[in-house]
């Protein structure tokens, strides 16, 4: 039997017990949805019928060992059948998208072992609006403001010790004073100007602390970060070359096509080369708590991908499993991406930065760095990586110059 509310639901009823402006919400536990016990639920949906969308955030119980994002909050319809379904793709997602994340948060930060199936759910109305983190580092207060999804023209998140509010920087003091220690706070900010508590978290246990050149280095064209207080870091590396993964598919396949050789071994083979290649992504991010991706190579190749995908046609059970064990390739590639905190690439790949990954209290002794070079200089920065032996299990040193330029160096 549940005997507790998980932190994120017992945080926002002190706040509201505070009268402060919390929206609505209701706790659904884990057991009121194994018992199908939805009656207040029920009661709840219906005062906001006219809302057609609330949004339900994940509310596990261990939930507050893990870092903040590490579960979702999904928007859904106002009905009991949108909670379901909301519930259910929240377990799907951290099975599956965040089973690397959460992984590695067990073995790095004493994170415990968790039942998926004891996830409850806060339900709240939906608000349209522009989402801000606000916390206290040192003696000063941060507001990160991510990007409003509603506008056309979106602007990417960034970090100010200034609001465009000032009552957002007396409601935090005001919501720390409250709490008795300090804390994380995330608002949403409405259309119409309105300032909303929807989530706080203890980050009382957190400490914060702040942070040589090889003659073997590479010079970037810039990077893309939130936080500009660190100006150096050292990371294992991992060197993605997918151009190369491809080509090794296809050559497999080719031998297969001229030699006449055995259908089943074919197969084996080809998914061994894909199995391994997922291994060795999910053994590395589980020995490093944080690495460094060079991306020689990492979106598929388009033409290597439509070859990869074609090659087998005359063999059709086996060009359907090939393909099959292509495309969910592409998801485990991208959850590996997803862990690391520093991407060295090519112009058009990035971090995608917002909420939680780009200013949250996880990110400010590792904040999320994306180094680059422009596109047109892509082959010949790869010959260059090439040539100086950049290689998987290396350790690389980033120093980023006066000029806001990112100088890479193998250590």
């Amino acid at each position: 039997m549940e005997t507790k509310i998980p932190e994120k639901a017992a945080l926002l009823t002190l706040l509201k017990k505070g009268k402060f402006n919390v929206p609505d919400f209701i706790y659904v536990s884990a057991s009121d949805f194994k018992n199908k016990n939805f009656k207040a639920l029920e009661t709840f949906l219906d005062r906001h019928r006219e809302s057609f969308k609330v949004i339900a955030r994940s509310a596990h119980l261990r939930e507050a060992f893990f870092k903040g994002g590490t579960f979702d909050s999904l928007e859904t319809y106002a009905d009991l059948g949108g909670i379901q379904y909301a519930r259910k793709k929240i377990i799907k997602l951290a099975e599956n998208a965040k089973r690397l994340s959460i992984r590695r948060q067990q073995k790095f930060s004493n994170a415990p072992e968790i039942d998926l199936e004891n996830m409850g759910l806060i339900v709240m109305p939906f608000i349209s609006g522009t989402s801000v983190m606000a916390k206290m580092l040192g003696n000063h207060w941060e507001f990160g403001y991510c990007r409003d999804r509603s506008h056309k023209v979106q602007q990417e998140p960034y970090i100010t010790r200034t609001p465009h509010d000032l009552q957002l920087l007396q409601l935090s003091e005001e919501i720390q004073r409250h709490l008795g220690y300090r804390c994380e706070i995330e608002y949403v900010v409405s259309e119409k100007g309105e300032i909303y508590v929807v989530q706080a978290k203890d980050i009382s246990h957190i400490e914060i602390i702040e942070l040589e050149q090889s003659e073997k280095s590479v010079h970037l064209d810039g990077v893309r970060r939130v936080r500009k207080n660190h100006n150096y870091r050292e990371r294992p590396l991992f060197v993605m070359d997918n151009k190369a993964f491809y080509l090794k598919i296809i050559g497999r396949c080719e031998e297969f096509v001229l030699g006449g050789g055995d259908s089943g071994r074919t197969m084996e083979d080809l998914l061994d080369i894909i199995s391994s290649y997922q291994l060795n992504l999910e053994q590395f991010a589980l020995e490093y708590p944080r690495f460094c991706v060079l991306g020689l190579s990492i979106q598929e190749p388009e033409e290597l991908y439509q070859i990869a995908n074609h090659y087998l046609d005359n063999f059709p059970e086996l060009q359907e499993s090939l393909s099959r064990a292509l495309h969910d390739n592409l998801y485990k590639i991208d959850y590996f991406l997803s862990e690391t905190d520093t991407l060295i690439a090519k112009d058009k790949f990035r971090l995608n930065l917002c909420g939680h990954d780009a200013y949250g209290i996880d990110t400010v002794r590792n904040p999320m760095w994306s180094a680059f070079w422009q596109m047109e200089k892509h082959d010949k920065m790869v010959k260059k990586f090439k040539k100086l032996k950049f290689k998987t299990g290396d350790t690389v040193g980033i120093e980023i110059d006066s000029y806001e330029k990112p100088i890479v160096y193998r250590l």
